[in-house]
Order: structure tokens, then sequence, then C-alpha cells
């Protein structure tokens, strides 16, 4: 996996998964990876499309 700066530590999930309502369900994505995905556009200002994988 890449590293960027935008990337969550262990310590920064467990504190947004104790916020965000985790229920079992079948996902394409992990939350996690898409809440990075999320942190990047912020910092960056890129586009949706041109995130890196």
């Amino acid at each position: 996996m890449e590293q960027y700066l935008t990337n969550l530590t262990d310590k920064q999930w467990q504190v947004i998964e104790k916020i965000i309502n985790l229920q079992e369900r079948k996902r394409k994505h992990s939350l996690r990876n898409i809440m990075k995905a999320i942190l990047y556009i912020l910092k960056t200002g890129c586009q949706w499309r041109i995130i890196p994988n």
C-alpha cells in the first residue's frame, strides 16, 4: 500500500471507527479506504477520478 501524508494511523482510525456507524454489510471498498480518499481530496484538492490507486 502506498504511503501518503493523509493516510490514517491505526490510532486515528480507532477514534473515527467509534464515531461512525459500522453496520455489518457487504461493501466493495472498506470504510477506512474511503475515509483515506476523502482526506486525500481535502488535503490536495484533486478530483475524485484522479485519486491514486
